[in-house]
């Protein structure tokens, strides 16, 4: 399956097979690391909010902004 595959299911079809490809993960035995790059990502935006100087939008507001 390829991307044009997935275009030219519908919404729903998407949807459920989204759902599917969650659930084999959910119950897999295998345990993933997060990469190095995403803990320090996490590290830079915690001290940020630890400093107080987090900006926290409302997800009504990013969708404006995404919109623009």
């Amino acid at each position: 399956m390829n991307l044009a595959d997935i275009k030219k299911m519908s919404t729903v079809e998407r949807l459920k097979t989204m759902e599917a490809l969650w659930d084999s993960l959910l119950y897999e035995n295998e345990e993933m690391e997060s990469p190095e790059w995403h803990e320090k990502i996490v590290e830079k935006r915690q001290a940020k909010i630890n400093s107080g100087k987090a900006k926290f939008i409302s997800l009504s507001e990013l969708k404006a902004i995404r919109n623009q």
